[in-house]
């Protein structure tokens, strides 16, 4: 009976579904879809924060390439109060590793120049890696989206 009761425990435990745990390429689209909302929501102290301490960031409106974390505190400067929103686009998604994800696409910003929306299309890869518990944007590119060809 014993060994019945220990045969039937591990077959429950085998044919019981796993625990729902995110994917890499999941866990990395939802720290882009946070990109996005906090960007929108002009939070640039938490907008840093999804950055790891070694990221680098080419910025869509930058002639520098960022790679400390003041540097990317200094782009993201101007963007709280300033009313600036991001929608995020088509994108595809490359699992590199279990912990190491790419994510690229399209986005397209609404800036606010005075006082009036400027729609600026643009184009993104992002290097989402797992650190610890977190994932953190290692690499981000943006750069203007350019224009079809007529």
């Amino acid at each position: 009976m014993e060994a019945w009761a220990r045969s039937l425990i591990v077959a429950l435990l085998v044919l019981s579904p796993a625990a729902a745990s995110a994917s890499p390429a999941e866990d990395a689209n939802a720290v882009v879809d946070r990109w996005a909302a906090i960007f929108t929501a002009n939070d640039a102290g938490e907008l840093v924060k999804l950055y790891a301490p070694d990221a680098i960031l080419l910025g869509t409106f930058s002639p520098i390439i960022a790679d400390t974390p003041d540097l990317i505190r200094d782009y993201f400067k101007r963007l709280p109060g300033s009313g600036n929103k991001v929608v995020l686009g088509d994108r595809r998604t490359a699992k590199l590793s279990d912990e190491a994800v790419l994510v690229t696409g399209f986005y397209e910003f609404t800036l606010i120049r005075e006082g009036k929306p400027v729609p600026t299309p643009a184009r993104f890869s992002m290097v989402v890696i797992k650190r610890g518990n977190d994932w953190l944007i290692v690499h981000h590119h943006s750069s203007r989206r350019p224009e079809p060809p007529q």
